[in-house]
């Protein structure tokens, strides 16, 4: 079973992954994490670094195609990773895959353009490069101002040494990528999104742990293993 956690930079993707993959792992299920980008393993993941640190210019500066390019480079790259990590656990879990490289650059572009980059990047990481679809994709939900907050309180990353990289500073662009991801768990039925927060009330690790581990049992009882579609 292939899970993928989404969400906006600062909804905790990473914590929930680690302790997704705990719980699996106390079930007597062999699970592990797979994080994307893989900045310091694959060429393209040192490229992604380099762009987030602005090395290539503002994110308006790069044609959002070409930046796509970068994040699928990377996938590509660790396919055979991938591939390996699903052949020796029942479950992989995915801290990023390919819905953050087409919620992140379709957000740059409106209208037609927006539903045709779309396109073009599920075709690049799914058809032509092969990559495997994921049967669960659950978007973490937290609003921008909430996320901000849990930037700042990041520790340090190996990809930067600012508090924030070009992307998680834009307030305006989470809000873009915010509403691409709404509108891509409407559309896929292998979708589901999970609330961070409770009203005005950021629920806490754990809460959303028991959140998640639930909403994924219920989806593999109710409709079995599916595959997200692009």
């Amino acid at each position: 079973m292939l899970i993928d956690l989404e969400g906006i930079d600062g909804s905790g993707k990473g914590t929930q992954a680690r302790c997704l993959c705990d719980r699996f792992l106390q079930a007597g299920v062999s699970a592990t994490v797979v994080s994307f980008p893989r900045y310091g393993q694959t060429l393209f993941g040192r490229a992604v670094g380099e762009f987030l640190n602005g090395r290539f210019g503002s994110l308006n500066q790069v044609h959002p195609f070409l930046v796509s390019l970068l994040f699928a480079g990377d996938r590509f790259e660790s396919k055979e990773f991938l591939l390996r990590a699903m052949a020796r656990h029942s479950v992989v879990v995915l801290d990023r895959y390919v819905p953050s490289n087409v919620a992140h650059q379709a957000s740059k572009v409106d209208g037609p353009e927006r539903a045709e980059l779309q396109r073009q990047i599920f075709e690049i990481e799914f058809e032509i490069f092969g990559l495997p679809r994921p049967d669960v994709v659950l978007l973490l939900d937290v609003p921008v101002p909430v996320a901000r907050r849990l930037i700042a309180q990041k520790t340090a990353r190996n990809y930067t040494t600012a508090k924030a990289d070009i992307q998680e500073a834009d307030a305006g662009y989470l809000e873009r990528v915010r509403e691409v991801y709404h509108d891509l768990a409407c559309a896929k039925p292998a979708w589901q999104t999970i609330a961070c927060c409770d009203g005005d009330r950021l629920r806490s690790v754990d809460e959303v742990t028991e959140i998640i581990w639930q909403t994924v049992g219920k989806m593999n009882s109710a409709q079995g293993t599916r595959t997200c579609r692009s």
